[in-house]
């Protein structure tokens, strides 16, 4: 138990950082014990999702980022790694704004130099990691243990009415408390959590057989209830202590530091106060170090970018520290308590996008075996995924709402395109794997059984096209040896798409085009030296797949080598694209040469 125990600790301290903090202690303070239901839920859902997690990295030794990499094409991957640096971002300005109210509870020292002090803890876990994973978990765990014996003494001051506490365990939700309730969501079952698991379970020795990873499979799922029950612990003796402490008296939480310093006062006791600031600041430090190594796993995953860690980790302490401060210096310290929230519902909006992928890869019977997702646990996790899509729909449709009345126009110039491309990505997301898969079905009906010892093609006649750039080295050079090997007769075509050409056919003798026919000669030439007998044609066209189709029939080519320049979409549509027209046109083999490093 203990060899496998460790990843999912470190997943956990992500369930109570300064984020769940600002969300437990506004469902409190505003709403009493109705949202500890919401509490338990997001817990429930966050066991089943890390479970899933720890198995796809497992079983199949990729983190969820490089599952996305494998399987999605390359503008999806940079949409989700975009969205995923979003959330990571947002996660990192908790925590770089509840270290802050930590050391300026514990210190005194103002807000905005505390921003600025955390820049310096982003090398942390850098440091610690040269001492290895288990010193880093073992650091983690203390600052956990730091954390649940504070709020063992918060609850105990705070001497709750248990049986109104079991009365939040009753689902209740109306307009006002469920931005609340989607933050606590997101700030309990948080994305990037997903992609550092399926990683941090590969540290450690699994073993390549079937009952070496049903093993590891099992403990890490002890592990995960173990761990994550104890963050749900935790985030629960929060909101218990805020709703039997300022719910009690009627006071309205805006602010962390108002939540610190009435505590004493409420409770008779400076013990209370102090507790808090220090778990405050074990819980940023903590979230900070794991924050750290899902920013490296995502960007490594999605990207295959290996950036310097502490270049890497800085980039994102920037990005969080920048917002931090401008609202501060904007707004004021009291700004940050709702700022907190936002960055807690930026992840649950970003949820979708981790879950639904997780989903998909670890119900795949083919790369999973016998591994793969049995039929009930599919139902949970799909039905886990439509409380989470249905919560942020109903918020985005609200915040629209309220948003349209006080912004006006701007809401539909600039956040609807946004919101509708994001939707159509998750719709996307969430059906092309079963569209595709029924489609690879489909085409393994149809494919013919391949027959051993098939016979080799004979190339008798070889057609080239040049384009007089650098590619026209490469393909001559292919048609070259397999002509020597074959004893085959290459064929040289050459389109002018000048002006004059275009307009005077063969009649046109510009410049541009009695080069082109000089080099046409040498190119014939060249190859008539080296024993190859080669013929040239010259065709005059504003369509050079039209006349390389045309030409290679009148020749009856039987192997057609062209250059490809690398061109893509907006290139294409400038410049035109040759291969496409003419791969479509012939039943001829095309060889495709591009140019080395290119």
């Amino acid at each position: 138990m203990f060899a496998f125990a460790g990843p999912a600790y470190l997943v956990s301290v992500g369930y109570m950082d300064p984020g769940n903090w600002a969300t437990d202690l506004e469902g409190g303070a505003s709403f009493g014990y109705q949202l500890l239901w919401v509490l338990v839920m997001s817990n429930a859902m966050a066991i089943l999702l890390q479970t899933l997690s720890a198995r796809l990295g497992i079983v199949r030794g990729q983190d969820l980022a490089q599952a996305c990499r494998e399987n999605y094409p390359r503008g999806v991957n940079l949409a989700q790694w975009a969205l995923c640096e979003v959330a990571i971002a947002a996660c990192d300005l908790a925590e770089v704004l509840g270290t802050a109210i930590g050391l300026k509870l514990l210190f005194g020292l103002p807000l905005l130099a505390g921003v600025v002090v955390t820049a310096l803890d982003a090398l942390l876990a850098l440091w610690l990691q040269r001492f290895g994973m288990r010193v880093l978990e073992g650091f983690i765990l203390s600052l956990v243990t730091v954390i649940g014996a504070c709020f063992v003494v918060e609850i105990l001051l705070a001497r709750p009415v248990w049986s109104e506490v079991a009365g939040g365990l009753i689902p209740r939700l109306n307009g006002q408390s469920l931005y609340v309730a989607i933050g606590i969501l997101g700030a309990t079952v948080m994305p990037h959590n997903l992609y550092l698991h399926s990683a941090l379970v590969q540290t450690r020795r699994i073993g390549s057989s079937e009952q070496a990873k049903r093993t590891a499979c099992n403990y890490n799922l002890v592990d995960s209830v173990v761990a994550l029950n104890a963050a749900l612990l935790v985030n629960a003796a929060i909101l218990i202590m805020s709703a039997a402490v300022f719910f009690k008296h009627g006071i309205a939480v805006k602010e962390i530091e108002q939540a610190q310093h009435l505590l004493a006062p409420l409770l008779g006791t400076t013990v209370a106060s102090g507790a808090f600031a220090v778990a405050l600041i074990s819980s940023g430090q903590s979230s900070t170090i794991t924050g750290t190594m899902a920013g490296q796993i995502v960007m490594e995953g999605f990207l295959h970018i290996r950036m310097r860690p502490w270049v890497r980790r800085l980039v994102t302490r920037a990005l969080a520290i920048v917002p931090a401060l401008i609202t501060i210096a904007a707004a004021g310290e009291q700004a940050t308590y709702k700022l907190l929230i936002l960055s807690q519902v930026i992840l649950s909006l970003q949820l979708p996008f981790a879950v639904i992928p997780l989903i998909h890869f670890t119900s795949d019977r083919e790369r999973m075996g016998t591994f793969a997702n049995r039929g009930w646990v599919k139902a949970l996790a799909w039905a886990t995924a439509a409380i989470i899509v249905g919560l942020n729909v109903r918020l985005v449709a609200m915040t629209l709402a309220g948003w349209s009345q006080t912004v006006g126009p701007v809401i539909n110039l600039v956040v609807v395109p946004v919101v509708v491309a994001v939707g159509l990505l998750l719709v996307w997301v969430t059906f092309e794997p079963w569209v595709r898969r029924r489609a690879l079905r489909r085409e393994a009906i149809r494919m013919p059984a391949v027959e051993a010892g098939l016979a080799q093609p004979v190339y008798r006649r070889i057609l080239v096209a040049l384009d007089h750039s650098a590619l026209d080295r490469q393909a001559i050079a292919h048609a070259a040896a397999m002509a020597r090997a074959q004893g085959a007769r290459v064929y040289l075509v050459h389109v002018e798409e000048t002006a004059a050409s275009r307009l005077y056919g063969d009649e046109a003798s510009d410049a541009e085009v009695r080069a082109g026919a000089d080099y046409l000669k040498d190119v014939r030439q060249s190859l008539e030296r080296d024993g190859i007998p080669a013929e040239g044609f010259i065709a005059y066209s504003s369509n050079p797949g039209a006349e390389i189709v045309r030409v290679a029939r009148e020749v009856q080519a039987d192997l057609l080598v062209m250059g490809a320049h690398g061109h893509r979409k907006v290139k294409d549509f400038l410049l035109g694209d040759t291969i496409e027209p003419v791969r479509h046109a012939l039943d001829t083999p095309i060889l495709i040469v591009r140019q080395p490093g290119k």
